[in-house]
């Protein structure tokens, strides 16, 4: 049965690392110890490293990982990762034999130019999406336009409801946040920040959330709704934006929150 365990990294990243009783891979690396102590514990194999995106809290792990292990690395076909094996863009699938897991690659462009993030459709829907949408959130425009990060969020919401989501980064209280100053008569956002504030007491991750969940709570993909519209509205000062405006004034207005 195949298990996926969040390995906690620096200040607020996740490790995902994918494996059965045997078998292991592990998305965006950036650091290796953990990873290694984790394998060492339930006596795993790695058989391959999946990257979403260059930045080093992704990356930084992978050189470590490689002199231990001969693996293949997967990253973005146009990314400039030195250590990468095999470079992938959209619609390209991974076979994870071991594990009995397909990845199909998604290009996420707007964190970076390249982003991407890898797609399950297995018994259990899963999406690995690195920087690009979190809980109640989604990634800086450190490269890519509003434009597109705005297009790859509706790629993503176009996956099935019940799609994990397991993104990078335990932003999510900071994200809803923001998400509640954006559309407080939201009480599905209400409902989760409860629940989020608990498991982070506990010192439990609030992640994965799921496609469903995004979709009912997560700003940037609400641009369509009165609530949001009316609150990006009212911080421009304008009357009426299309959607992608809006969108763009929220990731701005996220910038400085």
């Amino acid at each position: 049965m195949l298990k996926i365990h969040p390995i906690p990294a620096f200040k607020d990243n996740y490790i995902w690392i994918l494996h059965d009783e045997n078998y292991a891979a592990v998305i965006d690396p950036g650091t290796a110890q953990s990873v290694i102590d984790y394998l060492n514990c339930k006596k795993l194999q790695l058989i391959s490293i999946l990257i979403t995106h260059h930045h080093n809290d992704h990356t930084g792990g992978i050189i470590e990982l490689l002199n231990k292990f001969n693996v293949p690395v997967y990253g973005p076909h146009n990314e400039s990762i030195p250590t990468l094996t095999h470079h992938v863009k959209e619609n390209d699938e991974i076979k994870l034999k071991e594990l009995s897991l397909t990845l199909k690659v998604l290009e996420t462009p707007g964190h970076t130019t390249d982003h991407i993030a890898y797609y399950g459709a297995n018994k259990t829907k899963m999406l690995f999406c690195g920087d690009t949408l979190f809980a109640c959130g989604c990634g800086r425009l450190f490269e890519g336009s509003a434009q597109q990060m705005y297009h790859s969020l509706q790629k993503l919401t176009n996956l099935p409801d019940e799609t994990g989501v397991y993104c990078t980064h335990e932003y999510t209280l900071e994200n809803i946040r923001f998400a509640r100053t954006v559309e407080p008569g939201n009480l599905t956002l209400l409902e989760f920040e409860t629940t989020a504030k608990e498991l982070r007491k506990q010192n439990i991750p609030t992640l994965p959330t799921t496609i469903r969940q995004e979709k009912a709570t997560n700003p940037f993909l609400r641009c369509d709704q009165p609530e949001v519209i009316q609150s990006a509205c009212t911080h421009l000062g304008q009357d009426f934006c299309e959607p992608s405006r809006i969108f763009s004034t929220l990731r701005e207005w996220k910038n400085h929150f």
